[in-house]
C-alpha cells in the first residue's frame, strides 16, 4: 500500500515494468527465531510511521518518500513445529505488503517451514528482482498491481501455479490465463476523498473535476513515486479512449486537471496530510488509504473524510508470484504459502495485521468477508489487461513528470 503515516501500499520508486531493471536496494537483516525480515527504511516527515508506499515494514518505520539509511527488523516466528536450523530450506519472500511480517510469522507456525522476509516498498523490491535475474534470491514476490507480473511473466521468470482456494467472481477475473500469478486480495483506484467539512460538491464523473468548482482544490500522487498512482492514471486512459486512444484521451484529461489547479504529491500520505491541513479538499488516492482514513481521522468542525468513487475505478491486486528459477524445494514452500495465504487462517490475519492500511482490501477468495472499515465494494470496475498497460508505464510516468507536475 501507498500512503505514509496514514497506510496503504507501498511503492517509493516505481520502476518501469517494461525494463524491470536496476540495482538492488541496500538492506540488512536481523534474525529472530525461525523467520528473518529484512526491512529497509527511510526518513521522511515528522510523524510519518506505517507500512505505506514509503517502504515501512510492521516492525520498523519509514516516511512516504524514498531512500535513506537502512534499519532492520526482526519478527519471530518461533514455534515448536520449527524444525531444526538447517534442516528445512527457508523460503524468501519479497513483500511490500503491511500485514507480511504476522502473515509470515503464522504460515512458519502452522508449517514449520521458515522464512526470510524482505519487506521493503515496491520499486526497490522490483530493483531487487531484477538485478537478481540471473541468480534469483525469492521464491515469492507479494506486492500490488499486476502490470510486473505481467512483465516478469514474459521474460519466463514466474512459475505457473493453481491454488487450491475457490475465488470469487471478482477473484477469478483478475487470475491470468495461464496462472503465472496468483491475486490474494484487491482494492481500487482512484477512490475520491474530500473534507465534507469544508466543501459541499460530490463530484459524480471524472470530468466533474475540470469543473470552477474544484478548481485548486484537488491533489493526487505521484506516479513516480506512488506505487498504486500509474495504474490509477492507465484506468483513466482505458476509461476515456481504451487501448486505441486511451493514452492520448488520458494526457489531455491531465493536462486539462494540470490547468484546473491540480496538485501533486508523492504519496497518499502526503496527499492526505494535505487533505487534512486544507491545502486541497479532494484527493484521488488508493481505496484502502481513504478507508484508513475515514476510520481513524478524528471528525471536527474543520475536517469529516468522506469516499465516493467515479462511475468506474480500476481494480489494483496485490498479487502473488512464485520464482520459476528457485530450487524445486522453494517453490514447494511457495505453493504451501499461497495456499496458506489464500486459506481462511491467513485471510483472517492479513485482515488483523493492518487494520487501519493494508487490511483494508476486499477479499477474492470465496467465502471472506470485507472488513467493515473497507467500505463497499465500488459498483462499476474495471480490470486492466497488464500485458498492454505494463509496457506503457515509463512513457506514461515520464508525461506526468514532464507536464503535469
Amino acid at each position: 500500500m501507498d500512503a505514509g503515516r496514514w497506510g496503504g501500499r507501498r511503492t517509493a520508486a516505481v520502476l518501469s515494468v517494461a525494463a524491470l531493471a536496476g540495482t538492488a536496494a541496500c538492506s540488512s537483516t536481523a534474525t529472530t527465531g525461525s523467520t528473518s525480515l529484512t526491512s529497509p527504511s527511510s526518513p521522511g516527515p515528522a510523524g510519518a510511521s506505517t507500512p505505506a508506499d514509503a517502504g515501512t515494514s510492521a516492525a520498523s518505520s519509514a516516511s512516504a518518500g524514498g531512500g535513506g539509511s537502512p534499519s532492520a527488523s526482526a519478527s519471530t516466528a518461533g514455534s515448536s513445529a520449527a524444525p531444526a536450523a538447517g534442516s528445512v530450506v527457508p523460503l524468501a519472500v519479497y513483500s511490500a505488503q503491511g500485514y507480511d511480517a504476522v502473515v509470515t510469522k503464522a504460515f512458519t507456525k502452522a508449517t514449520g517451514i521458515p522464512v526470510k522476509l524482505t519487506d521493503d516498498s515496491t520499486g526497490p523490491l522490483l530493483t531487487k528482482v531484477a538485478a537478481e535475474r540471473n541468480n534469483p534470491q525469492w521464491g515469492v514476490l507479494w506486492v500490488d498491481g499486476d502490470e510486473a507480473f505481467a512483465a516478469l511473466d514474459k521474460q519466463g521468470q514466474l512459475l505457473p501455479y493453481t491454488p487450491t482456494a475457490s475465488f470469487t467472481a471478482v477473484g477469478k477475473a483478475l487470475v491470468p490465463a495461464d496462472r503465472s500469478f496468483t491475486p490474494a486480495s484487491t482494492t481500487a483506484v482512484p477512490a475520491l476523498m474530500y473534507n465534507a467539512a469544508r466543501v459541499s460538491a460530490v463530484p459524480t464523473s471524472l470530468q466533474d473535476l475540470l469543473g470552477p468548482a474544484y478548481r485548486g482544490k484537488v491533489g493526487m500522487n505521484d506516479p513516480s513515486q506512488s506505487g498504486p498512482t500509474y495504474p490509477l492514471i492507465a484506468g483513466i486512459m482505458n476509461q476515456l479512449g481504451g487501448q486505441s486512444g486511451g493514452v492520448a484521451a488520458g494526457e489531455k484529461y491531465l493536462t486539462a486537471m494540470k490547468a484546473n489547479g491540480l496538485q501533486v504529491f508523492p504519496t497518499n500520505g502526503d496527499t492526505l496530510h494535505a487533505l487534512e491541513t486544507g491545502r486541497i479538499e479532494y484527493g484521488l488516492i488508493q481505496s484502502s488509504a481513504a478507508a484508513g482514513e475515514v476510520a481513524k481521522a478524528p471528525r471536527t468542525a474543520q475536517f469529516q473524510a468522506k469516499v465516493v468513487y467515479p462511475p468506474k475505478s480500476t481494480l489494483l491486486p496485490a498479487n502473488l508470484g512464485i520464482d520459476k528459477g528457485a530450487s524445486p524445494a522453494q517453490q514447494a514452500e511457495a505453493k504451501k504459502f499461497i495456499d496458506y495465504v489464500l486459506s481462511p487462517a491467513g485471510q483472517k490475519i492479513m485482515q488483523t495485521g493492518d487494520p487501519s492500511g493494508d487490511s483494508l482490501f476486499w477479499p477474492v477468495v470465496s467465502g471472506v468477508t470485507a472488513l467493515p472499515a473497507a467500505g463497499q465494494f465500488p459498483a462499476a470496475y474495471q480490470k486492466l489487461d497488464p500485458y498492454f498497460w505494463g509496457p506503457l508505464e515509463s512513457q506514461v510516468n515520464t508525461f506526468f513528470d514532464t507536464t503535469i507536475k
